[in-house]
């Protein structure tokens, strides 16, 4: 007797996905769609490995979201971050514990990482070369920050041999905030977002502790001068705005290009992650053909509004406290009787 057969045909994954922008969100997004099999090129402007201003600080991103992306083992001897300290220009305000610990690495060798991962499962990375913001089907825009005439500027560098009060310090101060975090191989980074001062005759490196000492941070300032500081590490980043980010017609936008959360909150790392796992499936679909682009676009775009509003909104409304006396008033005096709500304002920040 005849045996019937049923054929199985597998549509090959045709189409491939362009992404512009190799930090977090696009590398991420690659190594996803890579595990996957749909075909990717990352254009990256800059060149690997390098320094950014970044807090490499990720708290709030869960465990299934980096296995999801299939980036989990490259945290493998990252620093696990559990302690909190929050100063307000010299005064210890709150000594606390995370429920959930954060990642302490730098970008400097989790964004190379990620990039050799790509590689390795068969991706294009073109580093050194710089895409255009044009719609078109199958690009997603990972850029990073979108430039915009704003007050702030962000520093960042690596330093060595200071102590910490606990693994994450906060110094807030009448121009801003830095925080300090380890990671690899005993160095500290040291990260600032403060309102743009142009009576400060500093200049490179020494703008990080100029800055800090005229928000009434001079002990820490004096402190870091007198720390080993890592060759390159110094960075600048200025010309951004906070929060939602105006939507580019035609674009799908990922990462600092969407949305940048203020990073008092530490939560920006992991929102790039989330990002990333947000337009997996959306994309996939596209790879093929089950979806078209503009669909997709509008499904990520919800996906993304969905997950990132109520901290996006929160983190805003708290933000201006923090740069505000008479906040800093509120917060101290909340901080004296015990009764800063620490943990809640965490968990709605995540």
């Amino acid at each position: 007797m005849a045996r019937n057969k049923t054929r199985i045909s597998l549509s090959p994954l045709k189409r491939e996905i362009t992404i512009a922008g190799g930090g977090l969100a696009g590398l991420s997004l690659a190594v996803a769609l890579r595990n996957r099999e749909v075909a990717v090129t990352v254009l990256e402007a800059g060149t690997y490995p390098r320094h950014r201003v970044c807090g490499e600080f990720i708290s709030g991103v869960s465990a299934a979201t980096l296995a999801t992306l299939g980036i989990d083992e490259l945290f493998d001897q990252a620093l696990s971050h559990r302690t909190l300290a929050w100063h307000d220009r010299g005064r210890l305000l709150l000594h606390d514990r995370l429920k959930n610990p954060a990642i302490g690495i730098s970008r400097h060798r989790l964004d190379e990482r990620l990039r050799d991962r790509v590689v390795a499962l068969g991706g294009d990375v073109r580093a050194g070369e710089r895409a255009r913001p044009a719609p078109q089907d199958g690009l997603v825009w990972a850029a990073g920050r979108r430039p915009h005439h704003g007050p702030w500027i962000g520093l960042k560098a690596h330093v060595r041999h200071t102590k910490l009060a606990a693994d994450l310090e906060m110094h807030a101060g009448t121009n801003g905030y830095a925080g300090l975090a380890g990671v690899e191989d005993g160095w500290t980074n040291v990260c600032g977002l403060f309102r743009i001062d142009r009576s400060i005759r500093a200049h490179g490196a020494a703008l990080l502790p100029a800055y800090l000492e005229a928000g009434g941070n001079p002990r820490l300032a004096a402190t870091l001068k007198n720390c080993e500081w890592r060759e390159g590490s110094f960075s600048a980043m200025a010309g951004f705005k906070l929060g939602r980010q105006t939507p580019l017609p035609g674009l799908l936008c990922l990462g600092d290009a969407e949305s940048m959360i203020p990073p008092f909150t530490g939560n920006g790392m992991s929102m790039a992650f989330e990002a990333a796992e947000c337009a997996l499936a959306p994309l996939v679909a596209w790879a093929r053909g089950e979806l078209a682009w503009h669909e997709v676009t509008n499904r990520v775009r919800a996906r993304l509004t969905q997950k990132f509003s109520l901290r996006l909104k929160v983190a805003g409304a708290l933000h201006p406290i923090l740069l505000d006396s008479s906040g800093r008033s509120i917060i101290h005096q909340l901080a004296s009787a015990r009764l800063l709500p620490f943990q809640t304002m965490l968990a709605l920040t995540r």
